[in-house]
């Protein structure tokens, strides 16, 4: 379908979340207690400290013997936060609620009336062919799988994920689910339980029904091992800059909701949309979390690139303003952008 060459893009174009995670609590108790929900204190964030050693690479002048002997007598003493189970039980829940908001593709803020008739559009018609089950099967292999357990994951012995749907605080429909079971590099073809919470989300996504989930995931470590919740990004308040280490502060800083360790609900919802294998070599390399460059902080790489027109705004712009609609893959990828959420309008040259 040809569009209108005076079409542009809105310089005021914004989306809100459609998957709505809450931050995630952490408690401990044990593996027998999973169905007791008063065995399950809060874990606690605890100061360390601790005197380190030197272990960074050096400067060519400063790999000199006695240069090395002169700096490894130097204490290296830092106070830090950790976390961890009681010595005497062995299993750590996290737990947190998910929203699924209808609406996605319908922009929160938009200053072109043309732009967002043609983007609704093509949102339309996405919806009538595909609808939201291939995407919300990724969102539901995700809940089943723990991956928002993240480096607490690794290493766990069994873990058990419980959703529940809520309505009006009640328990309706329930699935439980042996994480590890699950991959975390593809999406299995068939999987009953899978499949009906996927419609249930999808469901959501369409607005079909009000979708609210509760999440409780039991992940058996070991007697007194340490957990890894949310790290802080401690900033300078009067300039916005990071703090600089060397004044009397914290090395680590983990984040805390109400005396509990807690996990934030940003990277709750970054496992949550960790469903793009749809980039070049995404089959092979799994999926990475949906953005519009593709990009991996953590492998500092971008696997989106606008040379490449792969990116969310070549493929957006293009659908939108040309009429040119994308692979299908490419279409549930900027779909799925589009309930990551976000701010996309276009600056004035």
């Amino acid at each position: 379908m040809a569009k209108s060459e005076t079409l542009q893009t809105a310089s005021v174009l914004a989306f809100e979340r459609k998957l709505d995670p809450s931050d995630a609590l952490m408690s401990s108790g044990r593996w027998d207690d999973r169905d007791n929900a008063t065995a399950w204190p809060a874990v606690n964030v605890n100061e360390k400290s601790v005197r380190g050693t030197i272990s960074n690479r050096l400067k060519t002048k400063d790999q000199d013997p006695a240069n090395l002997d002169a700096q490894i007598q130097k204490p290296n003493l830092q106070t830090v936060d950790a976390a961890a189970l009681p010595a005497d039980v062995e299993t750590l829940q996290l737990r947190f609620t998910l929203r699924v908001l209808s609406g996605a593709g319908t922009p929160s803020a938009c200053n072109s009336a043309d732009y967002q008739q043609a983007l609704s559009a093509i949102v339309d018609q996405y919806v009538r062919e595909h609808g939201f089950f291939t995407l919300a099967l990724r969102y539901a292999t995700n809940l089943a799988n723990a991956r928002f357990l993240w480096r607490n994951r690794l290493g766990a012995e069994s873990i058990c994920v419980r959703v529940d749907r809520l309505r009006g605080g009640e328990s309706v429909d329930s699935w439980e689910f042996d994480a590890l079971q699950y991959p975390l590099d593809h999406f299995p073809a068939e999987d009953a339980d899978i499949n009906a919470l996927g419609n249930l989300i999808a469901t959501g996504l369409a607005g079909g029904e009000h979708v609210l989930l509760d999440v409780r995931c039991f992940a058996r470590m070991g007697q007194g091992q340490e957990v890894y919740p949310s790290q802080e990004l401690i900033l300078d308040k009067s300039k916005g800059t990071i703090l600089d280490k060397s004044k009397d502060t914290k090395s680590r800083t983990l984040y805390v909701v109400d005396d509990a360790a807690a996990i934030h609900s940003q990277k709750i919802g970054n496992a949550l949309r960790t469903i793009d294998n749809w980039y070049e070599g995404g089959e092979e390399l799994g999926p990475i979390a949906v953005e519009p460059y593709g990009s991996v902080t953590t492998q500092g790489k971008a696997y989106r690139q606008p040379k490449s027109k792969t990116d969310f705004y070549n493929l957006l712009d293009r659908w939108v303003l040309k009429g040119e609609v994308p692979e299908l893959s490419q279409q549930h990828y900027v779909m799925a952008t589009l309930v990551r959420g976000g701010v996309f309008g276009e600056k004035a040259e």
